[in-house]
């Protein structure tokens, strides 16, 4: 089966600048298809906030219903900056730690360092990344 191009979130207008529209999206995260998602803690949702540039700000107001996109593949590319290359970022530091003879103990909190300092990087180029990262917003 083909996936979507497109990840597509339903959301409210929180409010309106001049060429900007921030939008509260809410998030279940892998829940949607569960039956038990009530009941269970993991499947309460969150309410994630989503700035959307817009020549035509003007034309959406708070409160209002919309659609919420972004291509796959700038989905992709924040998995893999959040998730993947921290990941592999830890093991290696770890492996690295432990061939150079470090007590396992340090080899863990060398690993968790350099992985906090990975996520320190990726925090200052936020606003490059998220220049990168380009949403558009619909009417429902």
């Amino acid at each position: 089966m083909k996936q979507p191009e497109q990840i597509e979130h339903k959301g409210i207008v929180r409010s309106v600048e001049e060429r900007m529209v921030c939008v509260a999206v809410e998030v279940n995260e892998a829940c949607g298809s569960c039956a038990s998602r009530k009941a269970c803690s993991m499947g309460q949702s969150q309410t994630r906030e989503i700035a959307v540039f817009t020549a035509d700000a003007d034309r959406y107001s708070v409160g209002e219903v919309v659609r919420v996109a972004a291509k796959r593949s700038m989905g992709i590319m924040a998995v893999v900056l959040c998730y993947i290359v921290p990941l592999v970022v830890m093991v290696g530091a770890l492996a690295v730690a432990v061939s150079m003879g470090c007590d396992e103990g340090i080899a863990a909190l060398v690993s968790l360092g350099v992985t906090a300092v990975y996520y320190m990087l990726l925090a200052s180029m936020r606003k490059r990344i998220s220049n990168r990262i380009i949403f558009t917003i619909n009417k429902i």
